[in-house]
């Protein structure tokens, strides 16, 4: 009960945004009606509107469950932008030498190296705060850098297509390719994969021990240390899990879309998918739809742009007005928790909400 009402907050988040930003236009001296509609109809006005949507919302669905995981276990991994990048130089890096191998074999060993590739960024996370006291947060920041800087310079060095003209990787194999459906659309099974995984880890949180350990030592690591929880194996392999989710993101972006690796691979999937986990308030198959909803805002920008010659800029307004009145009903939820008696949520064993977050 008390995950779905959080959920209608961040319902609730999202409708004020929209009416917020709308008497902000009106004061512009522009036509929200306009603003809207254009921004709907670029995100789902026709059918290859609609699988775009899908499109552009598969990475964020898949960071989304990463982020998602590790902040259940109070880690906050900002690092799933590197860890999407690692997997996809993995994938892009294997991709090539598969041409031989059976498709089914081939994808699912593109996918399997992307999700190594990524558990393994995301564990060095985790090793540094489980056996040095390393702040996650400043070492996942600090590994996204480190995987933008190593992406360029494979697509400059190592892994330049043959000709050397241009910064990026040679092609995959046509037999490591996810399959797309409905041409032109770009529509694949991506988005399926992160939908059943959305419920895999659903299933991990709630229903399995490791799942209970993790949110045990998430609201409160010394409580769960000290009944038996071996929490700094259980950091480990949290935030290689956590990298692996965004792993498997960046290869399937290799093998359904790309086919070979660019320098400017990720806009910034892991830090956008980081809003798109707490709209979701952590809940795993909440993040679906929420990763769709900022996939369609992602979509809808260009067109609004062109229909209604408003910066897409505005996109990236809305979603901040989310995320600051989503921390201001937590403040106030917390509050009155407080002075009702009823403890902060961390206490009662509550799902973490965005305030948490901010003070963590």
């Amino acid at each position: 009960m008390m995950r779905i009402t959080a959920l209608v907050r961040s319902l609730i988040a999202v409708a004020l945004a929209c009416a917020i930003v709308t008497f902000g236009l009106l004061a512009l001296g522009a036509s929200p009606t306009i603003v809207f509609t254009a921004l709907a109809e670029g995100a789902f006005g026709n059918w290859l509107a609609c699988t775009d949507t899908l499109v552009k919302a598969t990475p964020l669905l898949f960071c989304g469950l990463s982020i998602a995981l590790a902040f259940e276990a109070s880690l906050w991994n900002i690092g799933a932008d590197g860890q999407l990048i690692a997997g996809a130089m993995a994938a892009g890096a294997c991709g090539p030498w598969l041409s031989r191998w059976p498709h089914p074999l081939a994808v699912l060993a593109i996918l399997g190296v992307g999700t190594l590739s990524g558990a393994l960024w995301g564990g060095i996370a985790g090793w540094l705060r489980a056996r040095r006291d390393v702040s996650e947060v400043i070492s996942t920041i600090m590994l996204n850098f480190t995987a933008a800087q190593l992406l360029s310079w494979a697509v400059h060095g190592p892994l330049m297509e043959p000709t050397h003209a241009f910064p990026k990787s040679a092609p995959i194999a046509s037999s490591a390719e996810l399959q797309l459906y409905f041409a032109p659309s770009r529509l694949n099974l991506g988005m399926l994969l992160g939908a059943i995984l959305a419920v895999g880890c659903y299933y991990f949180l709630f229903y399995t021990q490791t799942g209970f350990e993790l949110r045990a030592m998430g609201r409160n690591a010394r409580a769960a240390h000290y009944f038996g929880i071996k929490t700094r194996r259980l950091t480990i392999i949290t935030m290689g899990l956590s990298g692996a989710l965004a792993g498997i993101g960046g290869a399937v972006h290799i093998a359904a879309i790309t086919h070979r690796l660019y320098e400017t691979l990720s806009p910034g999937w892991g830090y956008e998918a980081i809003a798109v986990a707490l709209v979701a308030r952590l809940n795993p198959l909440a993040i679906v739809p929420a990763a769709v909803l900022f996939g369609a805002l992602d979509n809808g920008a260009q067109a609004m742009q062109r229909s209604a010659g408003v910066s897409p800029v505005l996109v990236h307004v809305i979603q901040a007005f989310v995320i600051i009145l989503m921390l201001t009903f937590d403040s106030l939820a917390s509050r009155h928790r407080v002075m009702s008696g009823g403890g902060t949520p961390t206490t009662k064993g509550a799902a973490p909400t965005a305030m948490d977050l901010v003070d963590a």
